[in-house]
């Protein structure tokens, strides 16, 4: 779970990566094509608008800590479009995860901590344990459509 606290601190760092957001996802996704390079084939050649689309939605995100209860219907549905048109996995949200933490702190520099680590890893796990869960019964209900 998220506290109250992890939630603003999430908040409030993100304020500081709006400013260098272009920057932000130049670090992510090269780190997460470092990480996995066979990831790289599932994005467009021109990573401009992807990258545009990585931060909208982390900022939506972030916005939402105020009103999980709010935002976990989006979430599910981000889950759910994850997996029947991209194929993601669960394996594959782990590398996202060790890529945006490892951008945030590139990005954020001296004022990356561990606090800010911790908090930034709650906030991703339960983000990404509710797409995964969604992503998981919408597959689901895909093959039992194709068994009848």
């Amino acid at each position: 779970m998220v506290s109250a606290a992890q939630a603003k601190l999430v908040q409030s760092s993100w304020e500081k990566v709006v400013p260098i957001a272009d920057t932000a996802a130049d670090l992510f996704y090269g780190k997460l094509f470092e990480l996995d390079p066979a990831l790289r084939p599932l994005f467009p050649a021109d990573m401009k608008e992807q990258k545009s689309k990585l931060m909208k939605l982390l900022g939506f995100a972030v916005k939402g800590l105020d009103d999980l209860d709010a935002l976990v219907p989006s979430v599910k549905r981000l889950g759910m479009r994850h997996a029947k048109y991209y194929k993601v996995t669960t394996p594959m949200y782990d590398t996202v995860g060790a890529a945006l933490l490892d951008a945030l702190e590139k990005g954020l520099g001296d004022s990356w901590d561990e606090e800010h680590k911790e908090a930034w890893a709650a906030v991703y796990t339960v983000l990404s344990k509710v797409m995964i869960e969604a992503g998981d019964e919408s597959v689901e209900v895909g093959e039992h459509k194709q068994d009848s």
